[in-house]
């Protein structure tokens, strides 16, 4: 069964995929919209940089204008921007400063200045402590990227930025209907292994959940972790597996359904029995030790030898990179089938565009912002960042003849077996406080012999307050 193209074009990433992003973004109605959290809306900025419109210049950049980019320094890195991004934009714009910054925590870097009306221009909004993207967008704080996307592709003759990208990408960044975040690496995600490792045992990459759990065992014999995941910041890895066997089990609208607040969208039969599955997984193959571990600490095991099954997107090679030995091969897999009715074939996976980049509508250079993101979605741009991080972006055909790490290789072999069956989500970038209680609810089903029962209810409880609360923009696909 293929998803239908509403739901590829809903894909999100790597929502993925990795946050914990600042509490208290959203005060009451009657106390002002995001005050003193993200900043008002009404205050328009005045002063912003704006030149003349030409065919080589189809944003209107004025020359000279100083541009401030802030980037996530993550599994990621920064080499992408300072190596790539800002020398091609320093190259159409010789005139202008880029004056770039890295941090590891943005919501506590940026918060602020949000809140004073004073941003950067351009902004990779991610990591633990990214900040609520849907209480930017609700306040105001986020530039529309329609002009963008309608401008002329930089080094793609005959064509717009619209139309060298994946299908989906714009509607995956768009907010009730109108575009303002560019998710701009796409990523696989799937269950990461050390393929030299599973060679040596003779272990085979299971396709059905009898074949995990019994492969689960001979892990565990052989003294080595089967499976784990970060529970102090990376519990999201985990419960996007849970929801990946429930689409899987039910169909892709069983993710629609969460998006939109439907009714009893988690306690669907599907998300219960993925739920159940995965808690087995937990009790029998965990180490509850890796609780209060972050991801890097468990990644580094599994680098070590001490943990096969790892949760995760293809960051995770890049992410990894120093801490990798040279016999150490990254692979990855569908998450097996859960029964033997389910309703996405074996191969479907998780696949989206992420990792968040938006344009500040109160920045002092908005159009040197989208100007920006245009660098990034030119071809050179596209495979520079792919040379850089090993992961590939949403520009179409950007990485024809680049050499690829055995990761990446085999992430490209996994979504070219998937098809058209891949699915995605969004309502971890739209309610911030469903993500939070999400987290805890997946580690008490992981790590502290938690039901199925419970993480369902406990999840469509934290939904139902998310739709009733007035204080929320809903969005929907």
């Amino acid at each position: 069964m293929s998803v239908n193209p509403e739901s590829v074009s809903d894909l999100t990433r790597r929502t993925v995929l990795r946050r914990a992003a600042a509490a208290g973004l959203l005060a009451t109605p009657a106390a002002g919209l995001l005050t003193g959290c993200v900043g008002g809306g009404n205050d328009e900025p005045t002063d912003q940089a704006e030149g003349e419109k030409t065919k080589d210049n189809p944003l209107g950049v004025k020359a000279d204008a100083e541009l401030e980019v802030v980037i996530f320094n993550g599994g990621l890195g920064t080499k992408y921007a300072t190596d790539v991004h800002v020398p091609s934009y320093k190259a159409k714009f010789p005139q202008a400063n880029v004056k770039f910054s890295q941090a590891e925590e943005i919501a506590t870097v940026l918060q602020p200045r949000f809140t004073s009306n004073t941003p950067p221009d351009m902004v990779n909004n991610a990591g633990s402590k990214l900040m609520d993207q849907g209480a930017l967008v609700q306040a105001g704080q986020v530039q529309d990227l329609t002009e963008l996307f309608e401008a002329d592709s930089l080094d793609i003759p005959g064509k717009k930025v619209k139309d060298t990208l994946i299908p989906g990408t714009i509607e995956q960044g768009s907010f009730n209907g109108k575009p303002y975040v560019l998710n701009y690496a796409f990523t696989v995600y799937g269950l990461w292994y050390d393929s030299a490792l599973f060679e040596k045992n003779g272990w085979t990459a299971p396709k059905t959940w009898a074949e995990f759990t019994a492969l689960c065992d001979k892990i565990k014999a052989a003294g080595i972790t089967p499976y784990s995941y970060a529970g102090a910041n990376a519990a999201y890895y985990q419960y996007l597996a849970i929801l990946t066997s429930a689409a899987k089990i039910g169909g892709p609208d069983v993710l629609k359904n969460i998006d939109n607040l439907e009714p009893g969208a988690w306690t669907n039969d599907a998300v219960k029995q993925a739920a159940a599955a995965w808690a087995e997984i937990g009790a029998k193959y965990g180490n509850k030790a890796h609780l209060g571990l972050k991801h890097t600490e468990v990644q580094l095991q599994q680098n070590q030898g001490k943990v096969a099954f790892y949760p995760s997107g293809s960051w995770l090679e890049n992410e990894q990179a120093k801490d990798t030995p040279p016999a150490f091969k990254y692979a990855v897999m569908p998450v097996p089938s859960v029964t033997a009715a389910d309703k996405l074939p074996q191969t479907s996976i998780f696949a989206s565009a992420g990792e968040m980049y938006f344009v500040s509508s109160k920045g002092k250079n908005p159009r040197g912002g989208m100007e920006y993101l245009r660098h990034m979605l030119s071809k050179a741009g596209a495979k520079g960042f792919t040379e850089q991080t090993k992961v590939l972006t949403v520009v179409q055909g950007a990485v024809d003849g680049v050499a690829v790490s055995p990761g990446l290789t085999s992430g490209n072999a996994m979504l070219t077996a998937a098809g058209s069956d891949y699915f995605s989500y969004r309502w971890p970038d739209w309610y911030k406080k469903l993500d939070d209680e999400a987290r805890a609810a997946t580690n008490e089903l992981m790590f502290n012999g938690g039901s199925a029962d419970r993480f369902c209810e406990r999840m469509q409880k934290a939904a139902d307050a998310v739709k009733n609360d007035p204080s929320i923009e809903k969005f929907k696909r």
